[in-house]
């Protein structure tokens, strides 16, 4: 439509089934490549993404013309797929069941883009858990224990 201009901002989280740390470092710029294609596909613009190896970080400045929901399952469905294909993980790998989709404004862009780049420092401090729940309270969602990931104590390192 003539003279109609959006401008959003997406912060999208979602974790790999029972928090199973599958994502290898040797292989996360590829999955995370994969991924970027996916979103540029469907014209929205990618501001970061970061794999971390039990869950994903993507911001993206988005397309209005295609619904989040239809995002996440084509990112999920494709990278899974695309994972079994290339015999990248030795293990049964799956997304879990959901996802976190945040809105920012534009004043945000940097906080937010230092905040994915920095996770590997983030969970030094911090769990998954901890981190998806504070997002949650941030921004006032109110949730049910059962409905959120299944999380779990233990997560191993990249290697």
């Amino acid at each position: 439509m003539a003279d109609t201009y959006t401008q959003c901002y997406f912060h999208l989280v979602f974790a790999v089934k029972n928090r199973d740390a599958l994502i290898k470092k040797v292989w996360k710029n590829e999955l995370e490549m994969y991924i970027t294609q996916i979103i540029q596909n469907h014209k929205h613009k990618l501001l970061y993404i970061f794999a971390m190896p039990d869950h994903l970080h993507i911001f993206v400045g988005y397309n209005v013309n295609h619904l989040i929901p239809n995002l996440v399952e084509e990112i999920k469905t494709s990278s899974n797929s695309w994972i079994k294909n290339n015999n990248l993980s030795r293990f049964k790998f799956e997304w879990q069941k959901g996802y976190g989709a945040f809105t920012h404004s534009h004043s945000q862009l940097n906080t937010v883009i230092q905040y994915i780049k920095n996770q590997e420092i983030h969970h030094e401090k911090r769990t998954f858990r901890e981190e998806y729940l504070e997002l949650l309270r941030k921004n006032e969602i109110e949730f049910k224990d059962e409905y959120v990931f299944h999380f779990f104590d233990q997560v191993f390192n990249w290697e």
